[in-house]
């Protein structure tokens, strides 16, 4: 009995039937130990959950919590930590306060933990007893700029006085249960007089308590009751004109023991007993039967149930406690939540009627640290609570385009991040083209050069029957100008946008043609030593000196390169791929070599060929030649040697279009020192020193 006294504060006591009114226990849930007990308040498991969605709506992450210290503080405080974790928002301090006990050592140690933290929101759970120090803590200690969120549970407008600064919770917000507004309420409150209803006395009490007044002759009292007092003309603490949920309660409570009753009196059973002259008042288990059953629509539209198996989740009002500067009071509903409700309809707030503490219009902010911006995301610290971390701006590729983000989201492969790390942009595909500088000095080049190889070839065919000409092998210096002329047009596959195509043919084409025009330089050099020897050892060395033996090294020395480009091509060819990592805010447009074995065997035969005829040129620099082809094709492979062996490197190093721009260069540098070397020194004599081109001058020298 003592557990149900505890538990059961607001009782309708009917033949050992208990209904109450007051707000929804689980305790009282238990049938095994309160058969006969029912509740009309709806359930209110979801209050946690309201409170918590009102701190997420404004933002609220760094809260304190002060809950009565008995069995349903320490339930309501599990349940609202747990919706809080799963909503990160955290407790700046959690104060747990004896009912019924004052304790100087609690005040303080409660004025203490709100002073000492950054929290500007307090939740507080709990009845008008077991929170009457956290009242007297926010009326003596001066608390009243702190947001304060309470529940129904406690209504500390009934607990004040005038004594009371009101005003010490203004801008409290309270979660109450939903009560419509029944009809003619308020009207029957206007019109309530002690003079209309003379025989209720605790009418009488009520009024003369309410407005310090007597009703009784005035040598009796020092004020006698105005005839035209209203209720409305009382403060809120005093009394509200509004049904409060307790009393909705109650009127439910009223109206389904009336439906028991009536479903009782006109079962066919009790009516048979009724003509037999049996009492009226029923049994208690016969309306225990009925209330079970009890299921209708109140006045106001809304269904009621005693049987708590068909009970929904409550709905909450969010009420705001206003105290004007002229001393009146009122709480102002300023919006709904309903947990059953689509998630972005449950809750409805009307922000611009709400009165903070202090007077401000605006909500304040109650969070352990700053706001992350976008461009940022949170990063905790260790040992402290979720809510205490610090900004840390996203890495490049990363972004975050909301507030207090967890982690920063990568962009796109095609996309990079902004300055701001806030949104993403679109690389910009990039190539070397012949539309930028670089692309047009590249084509500008390669053009010139095989203009003026061309030019070279002209002259050459033109005085070709010329000693000078004639003495160094010409079909050779044709094979050799005609490779360059191809060697440097071969460079213009590389500018401009690749395609498949493209990228098959321009390492092998330089390949080819490189390895022929080196090829030639070789044969040619052979042809020098060989015509040296022949001279010397006579006609066993003559028949190797003649054109087939030029025309079988040149042919030899490409078929090797052609079968390594074959091989390369059946194996692994060369394909177009687009690389959007080597460059944070570019897409690479570029061709993949395949198989780089492949590439660097082409390279490195073409190398073995140059070197040997560079060694070969080296040794025969000295021979008496009539016009010194050999000195100059010594330097001339000394040139592309040098070329070729920075290339590497310089390739290695670079990525994109500069890979790209190096190959070129090395090209046009390697085809321009051979051209120069070998043959602008024949041009010089064939065109400014023609005395020189001559058999006379030949035979004299």
């Amino acid at each position: 009995m003592d557990l149900l006294h505890s538990h059961t504060s607001h009782l309708v006591l009917l033949f050992s039937i208990q209904i109450t009114y007051g707000p929804f226990d689980p305790i009282l849930h238990d049938k095994v130990q309160f058969p006969s007990l029912y509740q009309v308040a709806p359930r209110f498991s979801s209050l946690p959950w309201g409170m918590v969605r009102l701190m997420v709506h404004f933002g609220w992450t760094w809260v304190g919590l002060v809950v009565s210290d008995d069995m349903k503080g320490e339930r309501f405080l599990l349940d609202l930590t747990r919706e809080m974790a799963r909503n990160s928002v955290c407790s700046a301090f959690t104060k747990k306060i004896p009912s019924g006990k004052f304790n100087l050592y609690i005040a303080q140690g409660i004025y203490s933990s709100v002073t000492a933290t950054s929290a500007a929101v307090m939740a507080a759970y709990g009845d008008a007893g077991s929170l009457s120090l956290l009242r007297f803590v926010i009326e003596n200690f001066g608390l009243s700029k702190m947001v304060l969120i309470t529940t129904f549970h406690w209504d500390f407008t009934l607990s004040m006085t005038y004594e009371t600064n009101s005003y010490d919770f203004h801008g409290t917000l309270t979660l109450a249960n939903h009560a419509k507004d029944v009809p003619g309420f308020r009207d029957f409150l206007r019109t309530l007089k002690p003079a209309k209803y003379p025989e209720v006395i605790i009418l009488k009490e009520f009024w003369e308590s309410a407005f310090d007044c007597s009703l009784s002759l005035p040598e009796k009292s020092g004020i006698k009751c105005s005839e035209n007092a209203s209720l409305e003309m009382l403060p809120v603490h005093r009394f509200s004109l509004t049904m409060s949920a307790l009393s909705y309660s109650v009127y439910n409570a009223v109206y389904a023991v009336a439906h028991g009753l009536q479903d009782l009196l006109l079962s066919n059973s009790n009516l048979e007993s009724l003509e037999n002259g049996d009492c009226l008042v029923p049994r208690p288990w016969q309306l225990h039967e009925f209330l079970s059953k009890v299921q209708f629509d109140n006045p106001v539209g809304e269904p009621v149930f005693l049987n708590e198996n068909h009970r929904s989740t409550a709905k909450f009002e969010i009420l705001n406690f206003v105290m004007s500067p002229s001393g009146t009071c009122e709480l102002v509903k300023v919006g709904e939540m309903d947990p059953q409700a689509p998630p972005d309809q449950n809750v409805f707030i009307n922000e611009a009627i709400i009165m903070w503490p202090g007077g401000s219009s605006q909500a304040p902010h109650s969070r352990c640290s700053r706001s992350c911006g976008p461009g940022f995301r949170k990063r905790t610290q260790q040992g402290e609570a979720v809510c205490c971390y610090f900004c840390v701006r996203c890495p490049e590729g990363e972004i975050s385009n909301q507030t207090d983000a967890e982690q920063c989201v990568k962009c796109g492969e095609d996309q990079y991040s902004n300055m701001e790390r806030d949104g993403c942009l679109h690389k910009a595909v990039t190539f070397l083209s012949h539309k930028e500088p670089l692309g047009l000095i590249l084509v500008c080049t390669s053009l010139s050069f095989s203009l003026l190889t061309a030019l070279v070839f002209g002259i050459f065919i033109k005085h070709r029957d010329t000693p000078i000409v004639r003495a160094n092998n010409r079909n050779l210096s044709y094979t050799l100008l005609l490779s360059l002329m191809l060697c440097f047009l071969c460079a213009l596959t590389f500018i401009g946008q690749p395609t498949p195509a493209s990228c098959l043919l321009r390492q092998m084409a330089f390949g080819v043609v490189f390895t022929v025009a080196v090829s030639s330089i070789l044969a040619k050099t052979f042809t020098v030593v060989l015509a040296f020897r022949a001279t010397s050892l006579g006609s066993r060395v003559r028949r190797w000196v003649g054109p087939r033996a030029s025309t079988s090294t040149v042919l030899s020395c490409s078929l090797v390169q052609v079968t390594i480009c074959m091989i390369w091509l059946g194996t692994a060819p060369p394909f177009l791929e687009v690389d959007v990592h080597s460059e944070p805010r570019l897409i690479i447009v570029k061709c993949n070599e395949g198989s780089v074995t492949a590439f660097y065997c082409l390279l490195g035969y073409l190398g073995v060929l140059a070197l040997v005829s560079f060694t070969v040129a080296f040794l025969a620099r000295r021979l008496p030649d009539s016009f010194n082809e050999a000195k100059f094709i010594t330097f001339g492979m000394l040139v592309f040697c040098s070329v070729w062996a920075s290339f590497l490197p310089a390739y290695q190093s670079t990525k994109g279009k500069a890979t790209v721009a190096v190959e070129i260069f090395s090209i046009l540098a390697s085809g321009a020192g051979l051209l120069s070397c070998i043959f602008f020194p024949k041009c010089y004599v064939i065109l400014l020193r023609p005395d020189r081109n001559t058999r006379e001058w030949l035979k004299r020298k």
